[in-house]
């Protein structure tokens, strides 16, 4: 089984679809939303379509590794594929027969990802062009070099595995995503999978900038992978 998690932070505007999304899947699946303390319609939008509704009330804000590690902590499921709420998966039930070959045919196969595209009627070409090459960077990284990479856009990991690394690293306010793959790939293999694709809203980039964000992306995935710990105090939500 698959349980779907996704972590949740205002998120009216897009996470209706996301998760009509998920539910057409008609293999055996949970959705199990994780809410940061929504306070506009999201937690009733979700309450249509989650399994699990997990909510989160503490005054100070979580970080997302803690948000989606709360979601995992609910799940039944044999893989946990994460997604964020602004995330649509075409034709979901040949995307998913299609990750689940993977894993059948590579025992040591443990995490999995794909290219992340934004939606195409309003792509830019530079948003075209930065997910080509973090699609190329995250081929070099899992297949060959064996380091795994993945953005939280889209990460379909063991269960099993999530489990033996602690799942997502609680303190780190950016670049949990990557650091996640990373330890997968000492115990097992990350996969980046061409010929799997997830559509997104492009949000941030839009709303900050791309040389801002690549900065963000990169600054933090060092500090991260070197020091572990994120130069980013916070990672604030752009709806």
């Amino acid at each position: 089984m698959i349980s779907f998690v996704v972590p949740t932070l205002n998120e009216q505007q897009t996470v209706e679809k996301t998760l009509a999304c998920l539910a057409s899947y008609t293999g055996e699946h949970e959705i199990i939303v994780s809410d940061d303390n929504s306070t506009d319609d999201t937690v009733a939008i979700c309450s249509r379509y989650a399994h699990t509704m997990v909510r989160y009330s503490e005054p100070a804000k979580q970080t997302i590794a803690q948000a989606r590690n709360r979601g995992a902590a609910a799940a039944r499921g044999d893989y946990l594929v994460f997604v964020d709420a602004d995330v649509l998966i075409p034709d979901v039930d040949d995307f998913f027969r299609t990750a689940h070959a993977y894993f059948r045919s590579d025992r040591e196969l443990v995490a999995l990802t794909g290219h992340y595209r934004v939606f195409p009627e309003s792509a830019s070409a530079a948003d075209r062009y930065v997910f080509t090459m973090l699609s190329l960077q995250f081929l070099l990284q899992n297949n060959i070099l064996r380091v795994g990479a993945a953005s939280g856009k889209f990460q379909m990991v063991s269960a099993a595995a999530f489990e033996k690394v602690g799942g997502f690293n609680p303190n780190l306010v950016a670049s949990e995503d990557m650091d996640l793959f990373r330890r997968l790939s000492r115990f097992g293999r990350t996969y980046f999978a061409w010929d799997l694709t997830v559509y997104h809203s492009g949000r941030r980039a839009k709303a900050i900038g791309w040389r801002k964000l690549l900065w963000q992306w990169f600054s933090n995935s060092v500090s991260v992978f070197f020091l572990n710990r994120s130069v980013s105090r916070e990672w604030k939500a752009i709806r």
